[in-house]
């Protein structure tokens, strides 16, 4: 029997007492291979040989009813487990332990016979509709035994469209144990994952939403585009070189054909396709391909290599595990905070040929959900709608789309407004706190007096500094001079950095100083973009030196003298 990690023993002591002092339904929340399998196989273990209980594992993927019929053999005699699946070939229904995939059992609970607890691994898949598969099923097993109890196993603790899944009226109540991805990745129990920026950027600000989903059409023909493709092609190319198993999510088969044919013309490589039209004799063989082995299909053909690069459609989730997995590419946009999660978890698992996993976003998708380990969810509608992220017209700031006001200036959004974001591999980290510092030149510098908006009477203002760094792009940042304390010290250490002049106490003198050209030139600034925080900052700078600024004041004051004509003398009376 192998030893469980410290958090998955506490999990299933979660478990244990969540079903002895509740009535409802627990869920177990572990990250994609933080081994949920061991959990599973534990509990099963403990029911059959601590309680004489029996077990029902149910899954959806036949590949995890092998892989969790395999693990539980780990900690319970094999001769205890059964496989109850038709895609298996496989019906066995008198063991104490039955590992099933809901296709083939859910008109079959009376066949069955009397369980105990009913294990749902990849919980994520329920829905809270009456009449799908599970439901139809469980309302047939408690007629069965009354008093069964249902565990929940996910990674995704919300529907892969949208909402949670577990409430009161849900079959799965609450959550009992959670555990995070930045807390493991700590550990030394999952591979980090780091994200970098792309070159070529899709508008996807006009996708709608049906179902939870982007509507599959639109994303196609959006996604699909010629020049988006070879762009992206080679960037993923160019941002690979040193990577060694590469794993495409495409947003449908014709683009992942594209995509296919396109990265193999600019490498010369044979190239991985997956999709929901592949044989499973294909499947398997392009898989252990994409997993490092040699294929040799007949005794007369030459062996096919590993492949370097696997494109799949939707098909490689859950239920496939490749450890070597170095690179997750989402070509594809998602409004699914589950499958975001889903698509990214296959870089998880530790490997010796890695160190880290590297992420290439170019649907928008970290900067629409977030960090992968600080999702915000809600519970969302099926009707359409435009993706949820835009940007504050007034400070440049980007922000979820749930914002009516932007909480860097206040700006309050029109209600009619539409949202926009940036489509293209993201630079946003997809782990919270991970950070990207990027240089800018700077092209012009504004001044401005800002009040917030709706502000008391004891409100201070600021001064806005606007550096333009790119065509209409524009970074701000605010100096508290009317302010006291820690904002006020701030704000002296900027202007001294800037000017030998006095520090000026109100908004209004800055702005004037400033407009009369006492502050050394700025160059360049370093905007950091940090994982989790609603905005962009502005950490570093390159000034030019003071001198140029008494100069400056120089030449203007003897433009002065000479505007206004004053005596030799220089006193203007």
């Amino acid at each position: 029997m192998m030893k469980l990690r410290k958090y998955q023993q506490q999990a299933i002591d979660a478990v244990y007492d969540y079903l002895r002092n509740n009535d409802g339904n627990p869920c177990i929340v572990l990250p994609t291979a933080a081994g949920k399998s061991h959990v599973l196989a534990q509990i099963c273990a403990d029911a059959v040989t601590l309680w004489n209980g029996r077990v029902l594992v149910l899954t959806h993927v036949k590949e995890l009813i092998e892989q969790n019929a395999e693990k539980i053999s780990y900690y319970l005699d094999n001769k205890l487990t059964g496989i109850y699946s038709a895609g298996l070939n496989s019906r066995d229904t008198d063991k104490p332990v039955i590992v099933a995939g809901i296709q083939s059992v859910y008109k079959r609970a009376c066949e069955l016979g009397h369980f105990e607890l009913i294990i749902i691994d990849e919980s994520h898949l329920l829905n809270p509709d009456s009449e799908t598969m599970y439901q139809q099923f469980l309302t047939d097993m408690k007629a069965v035994n009354p008093d069964v109890r249902v565990i929940g196993l996910t990674a995704t603790p919300f529907r892969l469209k949208g909402g949670m899944i577990c409430s009161e009226e849900n079959i799965l109540n609450e959550v009992c144990f959670e555990i995070g991805v930045k807390e493991l990745i700590s550990q030394g129990y999952l591979c980090p994952l780091k994200s970098k920026a792309g070159k070529r950027k899709a508008d996807t600000s006009g996708l709608h939403i049906r179902g939870g989903e982007f509507i599959a059409s639109e994303v196609e023909q959006l996604m699909d585009d010629n020049m988006l493709v070879d762009s992206a092609c080679r960037e993923i190319i160019e941002q690979t070189i040193d990577r060694n198993s590469v794993l495409i999510f495409a947003a449908s088969v014709k683009h992942a054909t594209h995509i296919q044919k396109t990265l193999k013309n600019k490498t010369g490589l044979d190239i991985g396709l997956v999709t929901g039209e592949t044989s499973a004799i294909d499947r398997a063989e392009i898989l252990a391909r994409f997993k490092g082995e040699s294929i040799q299909k007949d005794f007369f053909s030459e062996p096919e290599g590993p492949l370097k690069y696997l494109v799949n459609v939707n098909v490689l989730t859950t239920g496939f595990d490749a450890p070597n997995i170095d690179c997750v590419v989402l070509l594809r946009p998602t409004n699914s905070p589950g499958l975001y999660v889903q698509m990214l978890g296959r870089g998880f698992r530790l490997h010796e040929s890695k160190d880290d996993c590297l992420i290439l976003d170019f649907g928008g998708n970290i900067i629409r959900h977030g960090p992968v380990d600080a999702l915000q969810i809600k519970n969302r509608s099926s009707g359409s709608g435009s993706a949820p992220a835009k940007e504050c017209p007034d400070c440049q700031a980007l922000i979820h789309a749930g914002y009516s006001k932007c909480p860097e200036c206040d700006y309050e959004f029109p209600a009619s407004q539409k949202n926009s974001h940036d489509s293209s591999a993201a630079s946003a980290g997809v782990l919270s706190g991970q950070y990207e510092d990027t240089q800018y030149d700077v092209k012009d510098i504004a001044y401005h007096f800002h009040m917030k908006r709706n502000a008391t009477a004891d409100t201070k203002p600021t001064m806005r500094v606007q550096y333009q760094i790119g065509w209409k792009h524009w970074q701000s940042e605010w100096i508290c001079f009317e302010h006291s304390g820690y904002a006020r010290t701030k704000a002296e250490n900027w202007w001294k950095a800037r000017s030998d002049m006095p520090v000026p106490d109100t908004i209004n003198e800055a702005i004037d100083l400033a407009n009369a050209g006492v502050l050394a030139p700025t160059s360049q600034i370093t905007i950091r973009t940090t994982a989790g925080d609603k905005y962009d900052k502005i950490v570093d700078c390159v000034l030019g030196d003071k001198h140029e600024v008494i100069e400056n004041c120089q030449e203007r004051e003897t433009d002065m003298m000479s505007e206004y004509n004053w005596p030799e003398d220089g006193i203007p009376f």
